[in-house]
């Protein structure tokens, strides 16, 4: 069943120049699904969850939930957000610091005339769920920021909404802490089965959370699909730059195949379908160095010669090399071990065909 759909969504800021936040979006979110919207700050996610919840008016378009419209700009519909059945989590976990924990989950409830009994069990039922049954004779004032982060997610959960809104509600915590709340959160969402669409710019809490990730750009979604098809097959080069493939070759076509940073060297059949011109997206760790002129290429790699090492980057688990290949830089990142290249030395980069992401005006054509 689709929980909420979104059709031909617009929400534009006037101003001197006109900002388009959301730009003719189309989603639709089954029940039980996690949607995670991710994309830089000013890509539209937020403004797009907040037109969702009601706390922001769009100028054309449709927002359904259970198939029943809360907003439609030809009619003009605009339901307010009380009446959306929607729960939200902010980032800044807006707890009212003169109640207790209890009161706090109860908030919502009492809001809907629900009584007294009904709210006491439901509110020990979510605490319950969030870890936090012990903490609920205490002030916010009290708590952790994490412990606060988990009963703002038990005060949304409380009225069983057909929808959770989640915008960015790990990004004030330590980054520890956001691992431990991405696991524990994963697991509410597994227990309770509830509806959702969670914000964020961090791709590993998308991967982690998001049973299907939209990445936006300029209001628009560039892609939405499950989390392993985003990482594995970025469908334009601005997910693929977004997800950190920081390595781009342009390649042109002659009598065989010239990069920017020089002759493109190897196995390259699968090139050869294409006409060009294209763009090559490799990711660092998909990269290998030898030193110039030692080694012979394994089948199926492609290689471009004459790279230098400039810079090698410790990182604690990984060595990153940044690699000048004709004015081009490359970044090369290997487990922490022995490190067999200093800046200066000479070296051969090469990569598996099958590991080339091709993009054609923009477009993956081949991943």
């Amino acid at each position: 069943m689709k929980e909420l759909q979104v059709e031909k969504l617009v929400k534009r800021y006037p101003g001197r120049e006109q900002v388009v936040a959301v730009d003719r979006v189309d989603v639709e979110v089954e029940a039980g699904e996690m949607l995670v919207l991710l994309g830089p700050s000013g890509c539209g996610k937020t403004t797009l969850l907040r037109c969702v919840a009601g706390l922001e008016e769009a100028q054309e378009g449709r927002i359904l939930l259970e198939g029943q419209a809360v907003f439609d700009s030809a009619s003009g519909l605009n339901q307010p957000t009380h009446l959306r059945d929607i729960g939200m989590v902010f980032q800044n976990y807006s707890l009212w610091p003169h109640m207790s924990v209890q009161r706090n989950v109860e908030y919502p409830l009492r809001a809907r005339n629900v009584g007294a009994s009904e709210r006491a069990k439901r509110s020990r039922e979510v605490l319950d769920v969030v870890q936090c049954g012990h903490l609920a004779d205490r002030y916010p004032a009290m708590l952790s920021g994490g412990q606060q982060q988990r009963i703002a997610l038990a005060r949304a959960l409380a009225p069983r909404p057909k929808i959770m809104l989640l915008d960015e509600p790990l990004s004030n915590l330590d980054a520890l802490l956001r691992v431990e709340l991405r696991a524990h959160l994963r697991a509410i969402h597994r227990e309770v089965g509830f509806t959702g669409i969670y914000v964020t710019h961090d791709q590993i809490e998308a991967f982690n959370l998001g049973t299907r990730v939209a990445v936006m750009n300029a209001g628009r979604i560039e892609q939405l699909d499950s989390a392993h098809q985003v990482y594995e097959r970025p469908a334009t080069e601005y997910v693929a730059r977004f997800l950190g493939i920081r390595n781009a070759l342009a390649l042109t076509r002659d009598a065989g195949w010239n990069t920017d940073a020089g002759r493109l060297e190897g196995n390259l059949q699968v090139l050869d379908r294409h006409k060009g011109p294209l763009r090559l997206f490799v990711r660092p760790q998909l990269l290998q160095l030898s030193a110039a002129g030692t080694a012979p290429l394994q089948p199926g790699h492609m290689a471009v010669q004459g790279g230098r090492v400039v810079d090698v980057l410790y990182s604690g688990s990984e060595v990153d090399y940044v690699v000048d290949v004709g004015g081009v830089s490359l970044f090369v990142t290997n487990p922490v071990g022995p490190s067999p290249y200093r800046a200066g030395d000479a070296v051969t980069v090469s990569f598996a065909g099958e590991n080339a992401l091709l993009y054609a005006n923009g477009v993956l054509v081949k991943g």
